[in-house]
């Protein structure tokens, strides 16, 4: 709709792209009412109490209780609070550094964001297969070296190395997709792997969240912050790989067992 308006009756160009957003928010709208009416409902049964506005901060922090008294989980969240805030500042910002690094066109930007996300679904059944073969640490262990040399070709993707810039971008993009699809299930299968038995899966979740989230904030700040300092995205992208290797360092280092834990949210 936005590359082709003449599609569609000859639009014209702006109102095709806030009709595209418009089209969006209905596509959202309408597959959550299928969430809504298919998915069960409080399977425990349990009843609503306390301040609506609280609750969840209270909830957080009791799941950081218990996640104190386990170094799997601990380690496992730490090494993926780097990881991620990699990789969804890559997401963020990848467009951003096409555009302004190698000022490819709109057009061509478009295209990059398609090829990842069909990409990505490939790559999910992909590190679905390795975690079958090798486990999910090891699978993600691969993942994120992946990433590493991702980060690697775009500060490398530059005319004065030999290389065709728009060309080696849309494959770095191609290689983006095929771990972003990958990393992000593997993850959530991982953390919901190491979690002790427990009715407040919700809860665990939320944290998992937050550390998602946060780390968001910080990978594009940090992004942004050696951008304006430098001068150059490709300088923030190294600064990307660094979070990268941390996260693979404690991913690494995370203890092949542990005693479970009893939890005591649900009292």
């Amino acid at each position: 709709m936005i590359l082709f308006p003449e599609w569609y009756g000859g639009i014209e160009k702006g109102f095709a792209i806030r009709l595209a957003f418009l089209l969006v928010g209905v596509w959202w709208f309408g597959f959550a009412q299928y969430t809504f009416a298919h998915l069960p409902d409080n399977i425990y049964e349990r009843k609503d109490e306390g301040d609506y506005l609280f609750n969840g901060y209270r909830e957080l922090r009791k799941v950081w209780g218990e996640l104190k008294k386990t170094s799997r989980i601990k380690t496992f969240l730490l090494s993926f609070f780097f990881y991620n805030m990699g990789v969804q500042t890559v997401m963020y910002v990848a467009t951003l550094f096409g555009d302004g690094e190698l000022h490819l066109d709109s057009s061509i930007l478009i295209a990059i964001i398609l090829i990842i996300q069909f990409v990505a679904i490939g790559g999910a059944y992909l590190f679905s297969n390795l975690s079958k073969r090798f486990g999910n640490i090891r699978a993600l262990s691969i993942a994120i070296t992946i990433w590493v040399f991702v980060c690697i070709g775009a500060f490398l993707c530059n005319k004065k190395y030999g290389v065709n810039e728009q060309n080696m971008f849309m494959g770095l993009a191609a290689v983006v997709g095929l771990v972003m699809g990958g990393i992000q299930s593997l993850s959530r299968s991982t953390y919901s792997k190491l979690l002790p038995e427990t009715i407040d899966h919700a809860s665990y979740f939320s944290f998992y969240d937050v550390c998602d989230k946060i780390g968001t904030v910080i990978g594009t700040l940090a992004f942004g912050l050696i951008n304006e300092m430098t001068g150059s995205m490709r300088n923030s992208i190294i600064v990307l790989a660094g979070f990268f290797f941390i996260g693979l360092f404690l991913l690494l280092r995370m203890p092949k067992s542990e005693r479970s834990i009893q939890p005591v949210l649900n009292s």
